[in-house]
């Protein structure tokens, strides 16, 4: 992968969902804990939070994730906050603008909105929308959303949302950058030709990115990338892997239940955690291997302005969490961060 972008130091973030299978984890208890967390994790250095969203969920999978997002503004002063992602096809986008601006303006315009067209059949049928529909809707939404925050009176009317002649108040003093996540290749080159930056899921999907931008005519150097990490960073990850990966075996096979990687009945479920590791589902790192890792990313892909990584997996404890989260912070972080500028 190779670009013509400046390098720039990249920040490193936690990835939340929120979900709590645990029966005797109160979720009052699960939010005031995880809200420590990412105030704590701030002093350590991470740079960013990112927060998803998924509805109807027997875990409790974050269903507001703007309710979070103003609660983490107000236990941090730095950290950048986004989402990652909102399913914009299940919202209103004027109301999603609303929000957003709101947030903007509470955290002194440390929010990004980072949205996607989502997959799941359940979530569109409960929402009134239909899955057929969902580029047409994540599109002409991200239109209504940037209307509104331009404070502009001009009424749009398209196929999926109309917006008439008025203003959206008050509009962000700093604009949030709004960010697509894509999986497929068309859905990639839409969010590079309508997004400010990309979130990507998969590092394999950032080369695809970069090659939309340069079709759409988009500037190497003006490509963002927001990148999630699927990896366990720990001192002896296979040991912690032991303890922790029956959590990454539910987190998946969830997602492949919902349809998050094709036709449910279509992708098989991954039998053990091992087999999770087998298929470079998960990557197993020590320090000096994510340094080695994360360094070469980087420096691959100068666009790369974010990576970020699972604080904790569905029903693993907060304070196993908060194990690989100090790890992360002085034994990897520090290292990358010498290694990209030296």
């Amino acid at each position: 992968m190779s670009g013509s972008a400046v390098i720039e130091e990249p920040t490193f973030g936690l990835w939340y969902d929120f979900r709590n299978p645990d029966p005797q984890r109160p979720f009052s208890r699960f939010y005031a804990e995880v809200l420590d967390q990412i105030a704590w994790a701030e002093s350590l250095g991470l740079g960013s939070v990112w927060l998803t969203e998924h509805h109807f969920c027997e875990d409790g999978y974050s269903p507001s994730p703007f309710v979070l997002a103003a609660a983490i503004g107000q236990r941090t002063t730095s950290m950048r906050i986004g989402t990652n992602l909102i399913v914009s096809p299940l919202h209103d986008p004027i109301r999603l603008a609303e929000d957003a601006a709101t947030l903007s303006l509470l955290t002194g315009g440390r929010f990004d909105l980072g949205v996607g067209q989502g997959y799941w059949e359940r979530e569109f049928a409960a929402f009134g929308q239909k899955v057929v529909n969902r580029p047409s809707l994540l599109e002409e939404g991200v239109a209504v959303i940037r209307r509104a925050w331009s404070g502009s009176r001009e009424p749009i009317e398209g196929r999926r949302y109309s917006l008439p002649a008025l203003p959206v108040t008050p509009v962000p003093e700093q604009p949030p950058q709004l960010l697509v996540g894509a999986m497929a290749d068309v859905a990639i080159e839409r969010a590079a030709r309508i997004a400010d930056g990309f979130l990507s899921t998969q590092n394999a999907h950032q080369a695809s990115y970069l090659a939309a931008c340069e079709r759409v005519g988009r500037p190497l150097d003006e490509a963002r990338i927001y990148a999630g990490q699927w990896a366990v960073i720990a001192e002896d990850p296979e040991r912690t892997w032991a303890r922790i990966g029956e959590h990454a075996l539910y987190q998946l096979n969830e997602y492949i239940s919902w349809g998050a990687f094709g036709p449910p009945d279509e992708v098989p479920r991954f039998p053990d955690a091992q087999s999770i590791v087998d298929a470079g589902a998960f990557q197993l790192w020590d320090a000096a291997t994510a340094v080695t890792e994360l360094t070469a990313l980087l420096r691959g892909c100068p666009q790369i302005r974010d990576v970020h990584f699972w604080a904790q997996l569905p029903g693993e404890s907060v304070e196993s969490g908060s194990e690989r989260v100090e790890y992360l912070a002085t034994q990897v972080m520090p290292q990358v961060r010498a290694a990209l500028t030296g």
